[in-house]
């Protein structure tokens, strides 16, 4: 009887072993959880009681776990079917990929998971995250701008990456897998958009300039600037394009700039001196004849100046912001037609700083405009209207008919400038109305001449506009068709004649005294105070010989008539007399 029930009573006696570890266990876990101690107690009395339902089940959960895992490690039946099943699950799981042409998955490239992908949605992704998702960051120093990859000339190839993807097998599945890129590089498109960015990225030099502090005048030591050395940064890319986008940064190679002057001392005492004086600048329109005047802290002008290797010169960066405000307040309703030009600005200020001058006069400028054609004009109207000579009109629209036009056509007209190529004489006008025949002459706003004048024939008229006297020549020859004939083309000698505008490239209308013809008599017979000239604007020859002595070179000339109303005070008061 011992014989045949003793194997009963060992497995009665192993369940009863494995139900005391289980209560074993289960009296360490109670032992463990923070009921056991008085802060736990406290913590569990201020919990809900689902929190307290919620760590008994945990505990139970690990439980299941720890005895599922005592049984699968001391039953090697289990063991070996589990591990069946996972290997057999292996098997699936990589064949399929395989079958498929996957990658294993945990596999990236470009920051983009390329795991379970076909190798085309793989080129596919990476292809378009290279294309818009990454950007080149270019640094020098703590300044940073940044590129695309085709500015930079930059192509990915992306079937060795794939291919590299796809040999990694299942080595990324635990800890992951980064594809490196393969990248070509286009040495030309890389050339030409680092070019373009050296005018970005350089820090100019600076040669030795100044500063008020109180009223004296301290020198500021030149300090070097930076430039992209192209050449070094394109050879850096080309080694290694692959490393680049891989960081996504290309480091700048800059090359130093060294100043013309470093030392301000031997300056300082000029620009002392001419902080001394106040500091006075007027623009001056010569078509409205309007005089503005600018003014500027006495700081300011000292920041403009700099040490030159010649002398003193103006410091651009400087004096642009100046420009550009006097500019924006002459187009108070914002329609940018007058401008101050930055060249030209500049060379008269330099001029005056060269000989320690304060009194700066500059000249306000016109830009071109675009002029819709309305109902009823012609490209003839337009240029009476605006006073811009049609044959200047012309040379605006290349290739174009002028003589055929239509309501909403748009054509081209130079600035106004072209009208008044010279520095104006700004203290002297003259001011002639054609319905009245008449001419006035100021100086300083006050009139000095007044008289009656012969402009031209219908047939050929005197052009109204904004002019300048141009040349000065005591006598003068011309001509028209009318004068010719069998024998040629006769010529009248004009007397005391300064030039004013061009008609045509050569051929050039102006003030005038008497006209002699061919015949020996005289244009008008001498007279004036209706129309008799081929344009030119014609006065009693002792009044032309006063005019011709008082009107330098650069003196304005306005014109005014019915299509071309005056365009400054004294016209319009000239105007108003005559009518």
């Amino acid at each position: 009887m011992d014989e045949i029930y003793q194997p009963r009573r060992k497995r009665a006696n192993s369940a009863r072993e494995r139900q005391r570890k289980r209560q074993e266990r289960m009296a360490m876990v109670v032992r463990r959880s923070p009921a056991e101690t008085g802060v736990g107690r406290a913590f569990l009395n201020a919990s809900r009681p689902s929190n307290a339902w919620l760590n008994r089940t945990r505990a139970r959960g690990r439980l299941l776990l720890q005895d599922a895992w005592w049984y699968l490690r001391n039953t090697p039946v289990l063991m070996a079917a589990a591990a069946a099943v996972v290997g057999l699950y292996l098997l699936l799981f990589a064949g399929s990929h395989i079958v498929q042409g996957r990658i294993f998955p945990n596999v990236w490239a470009l920051g983009v998971h390329i795991g379970d992908m076909t190798a085309d949605e793989a080129e596919v992704a990476l292809l378009k995250a290279f294309n818009n998702d990454v950007r080149i960051r270019l640094t020098d120093d703590d300044r940073s701008w940044t590129a695309t990859t085709a500015e930079l000339g930059l192509k990915l190839d992306p079937k060795p990456m794939i291919e590299e993807a796809r040999s990694v097998g299942m080595a990324g599945i635990t800890l992951g897998w980064t594809v490196q890129p393969v990248v070509e590089f286009d040495y030309l498109i890389a050339q030409n958009f680092l070019l373009d960015l050296s005018q970005t990225v350089e820090i100019a030099p600076k040669n030795a300039g100044y500063e008020l502090r109180g009223d004296r005048v301290v020198g500021v030591p030149g300090s070097e600037g930076r430039i992209l050395d192209v050449g070094l940064t394109l050879e850096q890319l080309a080694q290694n394009p692959s490393g680049i986008v891989a960081r996504e940064r290309l480091d700048l190679i800059m090359q130093p700039l060294r100043p013309d002057t470093v030392d301000p001392q031997p300056y300082l005492d000029e620009v002392q001196r001419l902080v001394q004086q106040p500091v006075q600048m007027a623009g001056y329109d010569p078509y409205t004849d309007e005089t503005i005047a600018w003014t500027t802290t006495p700081e300011a002008f000292v920041s403009w100046l700099e040490a030159g290797k010649n002398g003193l010169e103006l410091r651009q960066e400087a004096l642009m912001p100046f420009i550009d405000a006097q500019t924006a307040s002459l187009n108070p309703n914002g329609e940018n037609l007058r401008y101050l030009e930055p060249v030209e600005t500049m060379e008269k200020l330099q001029a005056a700083i060269a000989s320690l001058d304060t009194t700066i006069d500059l000249r306000i400028r016109y830009r071109p405009v675009v002029h819709e054609v309305k109902y009823g004009e012609s490209a003839y109207s337009v240029s009476r209207a605006t006073g811009i000579p049609f044959y200047l009109i012309e040379q605006s629209n290349p290739g174009r008919n002028l003589n055929v036009l239509s309501p909403g056509d748009k054509i081209n007209l130079p600035s106004r400038d072209v009208a008044v190529p010279l520095d104006p004489v700004k203290h002297k006008r003259i001011v002639v109305d054609i319905p009245s025949q008449s001419l006035v002459a100021y100086e300083n706003g006050r009139e000095v001449f007044r008289w009656q004048v012969s402009t031209g024939i219908s047939r050929a008229p005197t052009a109204p506009g904004v002019y300048q006297i141009l040349t000065h020549s005591e006598t003068a020859f011309g001509s028209s068709y009318e004068l010719c004939g069998s024998q040629g083309c006769g010529q009248w000698k004009m007397y005391w004649f300064m030039g004013i505008y061009e008609v045509q490239p050569g051929l050039i209308n102006g003030f005038h005294g008497a006209v002699e013809l061919p015949n020996g008599q005289y244009l008008g017979g001498g007279n004036v105070g209706q129309p008799f000239t081929y344009g030119c604007v014609m006065s009693l020859n002792e009044n032309a010989k006063l005019l011709y002595d008082w009107a330098e070179v650069g003196t304005i000339v306005e014109i005014i008539s019915s299509e071309f109303p005056p365009q400054s005070a004294l016209a319009r008061q000239a105007f108003a007399f005559a009518a």
